[in-house]
């Protein structure tokens, strides 16, 4: 993807209402070239954001950003002093303010496409991904961004922020580069944090379609509690709009315990609701079988049965797929049975139930699954397939829901003959009390015979591939695609696969 900052010419006037600002100083109009949050990257004539942070004050990089070259500078705190020849816009909190104002400044992009939300806990950057590629093979031009990747309609490439859903001068401007490449439509990975009024991610983005895959224990460090949290995962529904001749549909699992919260939010919008094996749905998964060849299953729709196969590995993939071809069929206006044929071509996420094989005689994948909502849907599945021991190795991350560690402990410990406990992103956390809170779950367990705590998650993949015999499965979860481990000191750099490649290399297999 072309990671050039898309360069617009607009004066404050065109894009900021005088409604939201405070305070103005300097001068009263000047010509914006570019907007960030990140000093490092102002360019000249850009307009900066010194947002609150948890570690560290924006504010204190305003000097920085304006050596850059920065002659607008959004700020919630007063300021010790103002540097001639640059504008400075006070408002009630420059944080949630970006949105509205980077909508404006791309000129509202999501208005002029189809643009799809995807929310859950679990499985939103394969059901994103799963969606633009059965729209793109129906013939539509489609970019999309998620936890794992972008892709602007021509080109894809990592998601190197670090953020499921980036702040809103990215989410803008990469939808304005979608347009630009001649996109019709556009899918958006829709997380809580994005979805928040605190963080207001994507309050201007206009979806005309909104996906959810589960609800589970997730983000409460951040939300506080499950009814907060279901509460801004809702909020992708209660937005939904028409548009395009698209109706606001809402895509929706029949079987969630949280359905009602959602059906209530999605109001006058259309509701599809989706499953495996229930009666409740409006269409629903039956007779699923799965191979080394990749899935089976009829899916049901009133009196219409569509037979349906995927190459694809773990059950839970049959929702997501479901899911995205009830919604791009939404999307392009057109039936579910023109796409069926299309699932067969669906390509797995990066990170997601991915095979690591060096002619090992034992089995090792890697999956992003660090929620106990996902825990709950792997294991199982793992254990099925698992011919000898079912080796896990995982951690959970620091700063983040402690409430969720002893609970994925208890899960993993209820299906995997062994655990194994390394860094996930302790950040500022100490490592071996994340793994403590984590190992209090683990009943059943003994250390150092079938539980050991091992911080460095190299050291523990190289113990944990020692330790597997012919015929285990060794399944390393958390990481999945992230190409860091976030320490006190920062991100490391970090590949899941290739520690993995690297362990087995060492043992010989090649």
């Amino acid at each position: 993807m072309n990671n050039t900052r898309r360069i617009v010419n607009k004066r404050i006037a065109d894009f900021v209402s005088p409604d939201n600002i405070l305070e103005t100083r300097g001068p009263k109009n000047p010509i914006v070239r570019g907007m960030t949050y990140d000093s490092r990257e102002v360019k000249e004539d850009y307009l900066f954001f010194a947002l609150p942070g948890v570690h560290s004050d924006g504010h204190r990089f305003i000097p920085s950003a304006i050596q850059q070259g920065a002659r607008v500078i959004v700020h919630s705190s007063p300021l010790d002093s103002y540097e001639p020849g640059v504008a400075y816009l006070r408002v009630q909190n420059s944080r949630t303010i970006m949105s509205p104002l980077a909508a404006a400044f791309y000129d509202h992009p999501s208005r002029k496409m189809v643009a799809a939300g995807v929310t859950g806990t679990d499985g939103k950057s394969s059901t994103v991904s799963y969606l633009r590629q059965l729209i793109a093979a129906a013939g539509e031009r489609c970019g999309f961004l998620s936890t794992v990747e972008f892709h602007n309609g021509t080109e894809l490439s990592k998601n190197a922020f670090r953020q499921s859903t980036p702040e809103p001068p990215e989410v803008h401007r990469l939808l304005q580069e979608m347009l630009d490449e001649g996109c019709s439509c556009a899918v958006v990975e829709a997380t809580s944090h994005g979805l928040s009024p605190r963080n207001n991610r994507l309050g201007d983005v206009d979806f005309n379609l909104g996906i959810l895959t589960n609800i589970s224990h997730e983000h409460l460090e951040f939300h506080g509690t499950m009814d907060q949290y279901v509460r801004d995962k809702s909020r992708l529904m209660a937005s939904l709009n028409e548009s395009h001749s698209v109706p606001a549909t809402a895509v929706l699992p029949a079987a969630e315990a949280y359905l009602p919260r959602f059906l209530e939010a999605a109001g006058n919008s259309r509701v599809l609701l989706y499953g495996s094996n229930t009666t409740a749905a409006d269409y629903t998964a039956v007779d699923i079988r799965e191979d080394e060849q990749g899935i089976r299953f009829t899916l049901v729709h009133r009196e219409d049965r569509y037979p349906c196969s995927l190459s694809l590995q773990g059950l839970f993939n049959v929702d997501n797929a479901a899911a995205a071809l009830i919604a791009a069929a939404s999307m392009l206006n057109t039936s579910v049975a023109e796409l069926v044929p299309l699932l067969p071509t669906l390509q797995p996420v990066r990170g997601r139930m991915q095979p690591v094989r060096r002619g090992q005689p034992f089995s090792v994948l890697v999956d992003y699954a660090h929620s106990p909502g996902a825990f709950e849907k792997l294991f199982p599945l793992l254990r099925e397939r698992c011919e000898g021991r079912l080796i896990a190795l995982f951690g959970s991350a620091g700063e983040r829901d402690r409430e969720k560690r002893p609970i994925q402990g208890r899960i993993a410990s209820r299906f995997a003959d062994i655990v194994f406990l390394c860094d996930e992103d302790p950040r500022r956390e100490e490592s071996i009390s994340i793994l403590e809170e984590i190992a209090a779950g683990c009943e059943g367990k003994t250390r150092g015979e079938d539980l050991f705590l091992i911080p460095d998650r190299k050291e523990a993949i190289a113990r944990a591939c020692r330790t597997a015999h012919a015929g285990d499965l060794l399944v390393c979860l958390g990481k999945g695609h992230e190409a860091s481990i976030i320490h006190a000191d920062g991100p490391r750099p970090w590949d899941e696969e290739q520690a993995l490649v690297a362990a087995l290399a060492e043992m010989g297999y090649q």
